[in-house]
């Protein structure tokens, strides 16, 4: 291969870790803004709108525990590009289906595309940039905010200017993920398949045996609970409490945009900050304070409320730092993010459900809120373990510096 093609080759996989980080959060960001008008037009009240905010921690660890399966068989490169393509047909087929249990059905095609995105596409850029990690991880949680953030400040604006209402607003993010196929399926036309090894449990222990990858798969999904919670109802949250639906989910938009500007800063300071139990505590504080105001203040400086809230979901970056930051081997890192997601995703959808089935019954925000502000201990006590100094591949090999089957 000639530098030419090399050089080509290695812009052809930027694109790609572009177009697809972008796409890995619209598809459930965008529900929350218009959750009254999609439970109003399909006939569903709270509980349903819970299974619905529930859906990506559901799918997400549903599908990405068989995501490095699927690599495995076919190769990384094909795995992503047939996550992106799935992705693309779910979100687009959900935008046009008459009925709630058809409208679940598509949504959870659309989340199992993004679930193998989740998973392997950390293990692409660790495989793909093995010189510039870091970089490339920090471009990838940038993107998943800006992705993010768009479908949720332009939610409502399209709604209401688009045929269909929210359905057509729901479908111009499936037409953006349909952009994603390109660059993916070229770079798995490109480079092959890239096989990924199989997993070989006689050189090591399970991942449940490392403490530390436990403790990231349950920071990981308390964080994700509380940011899933947060795009699927949030937005009501600030319309309950006297907040305009537009501006509610301005508000929301600017909760996840804080995920740009800490996910440019966070996989640098995962990797050179030693001691990170300061940064991890002090996003547990942030996310009480933030839940409070919204309780007991809504309208007064419901932007404080949302910085706040927004700051401490730097919590994300930081999990997804601390999956390639502590492990060496790309294939640890590979099952390091299907475990962690596969645990995180898990715990990720009994937030939001468990919100939208405690609001249906009280009529109220208060219980919910509470529990959220509860599990804020839970998450930084975790953090603290996984943000630790040291690497998974030493617990699995039990031999310091050495990765297992090096």
């Amino acid at each position: 291969m000639t530098p030419r093609q090399t050089t080509r080759g290695a812009w052809l996989a930027v694109v790609a870790v572009v177009a697809v980080s972008l796409n890995l959060r619209p598809g459930a960001t965008v529900v929350g803004p218009l959750m009254a008008e999609i439970l109003a037009d399909l006939g569903q009240g709270s509980t349903w709108g819970g299974l619905l905010t529930a859906m990506p921690g559901l799918c997400f660890a549903a599908f990405g525990a068989l995501a490095v399966g699927l690599a495995v068989r076919v190769g990384l490169n094909r795995a992503l590009w047939l996550g992106a393509a799935v992705t693309a047909v779910g979100l687009l087929a959900r935008a046009f289906v008459p009925d709630a249990a058809a409208f679940l059905a598509f949504t959870a095609l659309g989340y199992a595309g993004i679930a193998v995105g989740n998973v392997l596409l950390p293990a692409f850029i660790k495989r793909r940039f093995p010189g510039h990690v870091a970089g490339m991880m920090t471009l990838y949680s940038c993107l998943l905010a800006v992705g993010a953030t768009l479908a949720s400040a332009a939610a409502v604006p399209l709604a209401s200017v688009l045929p269909g209402q929210w359905r057509g607003s729901l479908a111009v993010w499936g037409g953006v993920a349909a952009l994603a196929v390109v660059p993916m399926l070229a770079v798995a036309l490109t480079e092959g398949s890239a096989r990924v090894r199989g997993p070989r449990p006689e050189r090591g222990p399970s991942l449940v045996r490392s403490r530390r990858a436990v403790a990231l798969g349950i920071f990981f999904g308390v964080q994700s609970m509380q940011a899933y919670t947060q795009f699927g109802w949030a937005a009501q949250l600030y319309r309950d409490g006297g907040v305009d639906a537009a501006d509610a989910g301005l508000l929301v938009s600017l909760i996840a945009s804080f995920g740009i500007v800490t996910g440019l800063v966070m996989a640098t300071v995962v990797e050179q900050v030693r001691d990170l139990r300061g940064v991890v505590v002090a996003l547990g504080v942030l996310l009480v304070v933030g839940y409070l105001g919204i309780l007991y203040a809504p309208t007064t400086v419901p932007w404080l409320w949302a910085v706040s809230l927004g700051l401490s979901g730097a919590a994300f970056p930081m999990a997804l730092a601390l999956v390639t930051a502590r492990s060496r081997d790309p294939h640890v890192t590979a099952r390091l993010s299907a475990f962690g997601q596969s645990i995180g995703y898990a715990l990720a959808a009994l937030g939001p459900f468990a919100v939208g089935v405690i609001h249906g019954r009280t009529g109220s925000w208060t219980l919910p809120l509470w529990l959220l502000i509860g599990s804020a201990v839970v998450m930084v006590a975790a953090g603290l373990v996984a943000s630790a100094p040291g690497d998974v591949d030493d617990d699995l090999s039990g031999v310091p510096g050495r990765a297992p089957g090096r």
